[in-house]
């Protein structure tokens, strides 16, 4: 039978019959001698034997077969530790964990090794991403011991700030990227998972407390809940734990938006501007936080700056469309509203598209509320005064209607033509 040796030495590893496994691992490499997969297991027969040296020989060995074989590497870092060789440990750790990210246990190995040639913030680094990676695979018991060596090597009077957006020179490679376990706990929020979410950050906040991006994350998921004071107190602690990102102003700003906090909004963004200058959402949401505020010259100058950086943003095109509508500019809200229903049209955004045309329809059609009994005639001379955009006819009926309540709408009509007539002359 093919591998029938090696075979029998797996069976006999598992039964802690070190020896008998070396012994069929040999013959096995005897019959196929690039087998690295034998090499491996022989290797770590040797290691639970004791005889650590030979076990990175065997491991060597294998490597040379299969430069890949990520298991070897951790094996080999592992020995090497106990023969006391820390730079080649870590050396050969690094290597496990560019082959791969998600390797707990080599995260785990990597503090182990940092901390015992001195450096504890690299540990620390270390020992939280394995704790992050332990969490995803469920594994209570292993978060739980690396949560505990976070806790003995963090300074009891003042607990040491282990996240940091910038690269650390002792800790490679950096653990706070877009692609990493936080970024899978906003997909379970944007898909409706989002207890799920919160309960697996509650684990994060046990390896450390004083996380600035689970702070961070909390805060987007609780904005997606619609809780947005919860959510701005949490972006405030991801602030105050040195969480400096522009994720973190970009979602407070909105948070202060939907509150009404539109001075407040503005230096949030202004801020996430300043650390992505060319972010055309971030324009976009300035603008919206401009215009809701009535500046909406302002507002009209970011949604160009935001078409600038990104000629196809179908938002944006309709947000400087509802800018121009309220500046009285028809002909340039209407080519960007015909712009923007394109490119929702193109895109088979269905939603937005029908929003789009109802706000063009609105600024070219009368409403429904001409359907009332009124004067046909006042009508027709109230359209022709303003360019044939009803929309703004509106405005100044709902303007006169504030100031005079209680009158016909034939009045308010004749009011608005009588204004319009005086002004001109």
């Amino acid at each position: 039978m093919q591998c029938e040796n090696f075979n029998r030495g797996l069976e006999k590893a598992k039964l802690h019959d070190y020896t008998g496994a070396i012994v069929d691992f040999t013959a096995e490499l005897e019959v196929n001698p690039y087998f690295a997969e034998a090499y491996l297991q022989r290797g770590l027969a040797y290691y639970d034997l004791g005889e650590a040296l030979r076990a990175v020989s065997d491991y060597t060995e294998a490597l040379k077969l299969d430069s890949k074989l990520i298991q070897a590497y951790y094996s080999r870092a592992l020995a090497r530790m106990v023969l006391k060789n820390l730079p080649s440990a870590i050396d050969d750790i690094e290597r496990a964990i560019r082959l791969d990210y998600n390797y707990a246990a080599a995260h785990n190995l990597r503090g182990t090794l940092l901390r015992k040639s001195g450096d504890v913030h690299g540990a620390i680094v270390s020992f939280k991403k394995a704790a992050e990676l332990y969490i995803v695979q469920k594994d209570a018991e292993n978060c739980r011991l690396c949560m505990e060596k976070i806790k003995q090597l963090q300074p009891k009077p003042q607990p040491q700030q282990v996240v940091s957006i910038k690269p650390s020179t002792s800790a490679s490679p950096v653990i706070m990227h877009e692609g990493d376990y936080f970024k899978q706990l906003i997909e379970k929020a944007e898909q409706g998972d989002i207890r799920e979410a919160l309960e697996s950050l509650n684990w994060v906040f046990q390896v450390d407390p004083q996380d600035g991006k689970a702070y961070c994350i909390r805060g987007v998921i609780r904005c997606k809940q619609e809780r947005y004071i919860d959510a701005i107190a949490d972006f405030n602690q991801a602030l105050k734990y040195n969480f400096q990102d522009a994720i973190v102003y970009r979602n407070r700003g909105k948070a202060r938006l939907q509150l009404g906090d539109n001075t407040g909004a503005i230096a949030d963004f202004n801020k996430a501007l300043e650390l992505e200058p060319d972010n055309a959402m971030l324009f976009i949401a300035r603008g919206n936080a401009y215009r809701s505020m009535g500046n909406h010259y302002g507002a009209v100058q970011d949604y160009t700056k935001a078409l600038q950086l990104d000629p196809e943003d179908a938002h944006a095109y309709y947000n400087r469309g509802l800018a121009y509508t309220h500046i009285e500019e028809m002909q340039q809200a209407i080519n960007d509203y015909q712009k923007a229903a394109s490119i929702f049209c193109e895109k088979e955004d269905w939603k937005n598209y029908q929003k789009v045309l109802d706000s063009l329809n609105k600024i070219t059609v009368p409403s429904q509320d001409l359907n009332k009994p009124q004067s046909t005639i006042l009508r027709q001379k109230l359209l022709r005064l303003v360019g044939g955009y009803w929309e703004i006819a509106e405005r100044l009926i709902e303007d006169a209607k504030y100031y005079y309540p209680g009158m016909s709408e034939d009045w308010y009509m004749e009011k608005v033509i009588s204004d319009i007539e005086r002004d001109r002359r």
